[in-house]
């Protein structure tokens, strides 16, 4: 079982090739795809649960034992965070046909899928510094092959931004790990969470912990870095900005969580300290982004930014609610962005527009959209009993016992604000007369639709479900407080 975990990484990466192969012949690539990311999940959902069930696996590839060797390590966090990124990816391909047009669908669509799912994967595995800067690359690789699918000058000034952006922050990237290399003589995450605490170096370690977080805040779009995330998400078609909506953006903030947790813990006065004031700052402004337009897909990728505020604020009060907490939301919001961004793309083809004072009455030909959608606000927004809402109390309760108040304050604040932009939609665009120019298309809508009811009810389970998910992110909560384990599971000590 322990070489299997692997897979995750290579199947995709396989799956991306074979898929470049016959890019124009389109029913295949389909069927290739659907059928592939269905047994790919299945499979990850197996190797996710004798994980949760038996411990952390941890391979070193190429016979070399850590720190020599490169370290892919299936614990906990990283196998849920996998599946959930193989459910997500697999509701994708099913949903693509009905959005792409042909000439989208046959630029490679499948294979830059594919790859990006493969990058994900191993951002989210990894157990060293320098291969989570390979995966990022890797990631963005296919990020830039699939922004760029459709046309239009709006869409190339976003893209140049997009990509100018994360050039910008990878070059910090390698130059941290050369400073942290040169500090520690190690890029291997356990080995570096043993040796930064007698490095006597503190001021220069805690330098580079701050030039870590601010790439990783640039991926995660964290204030104020998040000035080039929403029109770059907005203008890519509904299927690839729901996948960069629900997993890149995400794989920044593992990323901090992870170092943060395990490498950087000596100096958390300073450093998450700072992660407080900026999950206060990064959930006011983006609440404020999503009430300012009436691009209804605008306001579901602004929503992207307090969700990143919410998870930071966690990791900042560094307690075991408040990171059990981080957890928790980290999950529920991959899921539920990606199937808001799957109705919203279902809401612009019924509606036939992207503003939202130019659409009503859509609910009357289509309530199975808009009853689920005004259920996926009440998740986004973390009404009990929804899986939002058990993110939250986590984390207000993490709060509370750190005597943050203003930072509940805010969260509570935040929460309304979510609320209200989203029932925003929910009133102007679905409730009211009916429109003249809504869609006749119901069979397209009704399969736009199916993929968001799907990864929807997934969210639900996991709030009117927390019982049997809790004790699996309560455990995982109690890894990253206690590094003893990751450590001991990679250096086998």
């Amino acid at each position: 079982m322990n070489n299997l975990i692997f897979l995750p990484i290579v199947l995709p990466l396989i799956a991306s090739v074979i898929a470049a192969f016959f890019p124009k012949k389109l029913n295949l690539s389909r069927k290739f795809a659907q059928i592939t990311s269905v047994i790919l999940t299945i499979m990850t959902a197996a190797l996710t649960w004798h994980v949760l069930t038996n411990g952390t696996i941890v391979v070193q590839s190429g016979g070399w034992e850590a720190p020599f060797g490169i370290s892919i390590v299936g614990d906990g966090l990283s196998m849920i965070l996998v599946m959930t990124t193989y459910i997500i990816g697999t509701a994708a391909v099913f949903y693509a046909p009905s959005v792409l047009d042909k000439q989208q669908e046959s630029f490679y669509f499948y294979a830059f899928f594919f790859l990006l799912i493969s990058g994900v994967s191993g951002a989210f595995m990894t157990g060293d510094l320098f291969n989570l800067f390979v995966f990022f690359e890797v990631l963005l690789i296919a990020s830039y092959g699939l922004i760029v699918l459709g046309n239009g000058k709006v869409q190339l000034r976003e893209s140049m931004k997009y990509v100018l952006f994360n050039v910008f922050s990878s070059m910090l990237f390698v130059t941290a790990i050369a400073f942290i290399y040169a500090i520690t003589g190690t890029v291997n995450f356990a080995q570096l969470a043993e040796r930064v605490e007698y490095v006597e170096q503190a001021g220069i370690l805690t330098t580079v912990a701050i030039i870590l977080f601010f790439v990783f805040a640039v991926k995660a779009a964290i204030f104020p870095l998040y000035y080039w995330l929403p029109n770059s998400y907005v203008v890519p078609n509904a299927v690839v900005s729901a996948l960069f909506g629900a997993l890149l953006t995400k794989v920044g903030i593992y990323s901090i969580l992870r170092v943060f947790t395990l490498i950087f813990v000596h100096d958390t006065g300073v450093t998450h300290q700072i992660f407080i004031w900026l999950a206060m700052f990064t959930m006011l402004f983006g609440v404020i982004g999503a009430l300012s337009t009436n691009n209804v897909k605008l306001i579901i990728t602004y929503n992207i930014i307090p969700a990143v505020g919410f998870m930071l604020m966690g990791i900042g009060l560094y307690t075991e609610d408040a990171i059990a907490g981080s957890v928790y939301y980290l999950m529920h919001d991959m899921v539920i962005k990606g199937a808001l961004f799957f109705l919203i793309g279902a809401l612009i083809v019924a509606a036939g527009t992207k503003d939202l004072r130019e659409m009503s009455g859509v609910i009357q030909k289509f309530p199975l959209l808009g009853w689920i959608f005004f259920v996926a606000s009440l998740i986004l927004a973390g009404v009990p009993p929804f899986s939002g809402f058990i993110g939250k109390i986590l984390l207000l309760r993490g709060g509370l016992e750190q005597e943050e108040f203003l930072l509940v304050i805010i969260a509570l604040i935040s929460s309304l604000l979510i609320l209200f932009s989203m029932m925003r939609i929910f009133i102007r665009g679905f409730w009211g007369d009916l429109m003249d120019n809504i869609s006749d298309d119901r069979k397209r809508v009704r399969n736009l639709t199916i993929p968001g009811v799907v990864l929807v009810s997934i969210s639900i389970f996991l709030g009117v479900g927390a019982e049997a998910v809790y004790p699996h992110v309560e455990s995982i909560a109690n890894m990253l407080m206690d590094r003893t384990d990751y450590i001991s599971s990679v250096l086998k000590e």
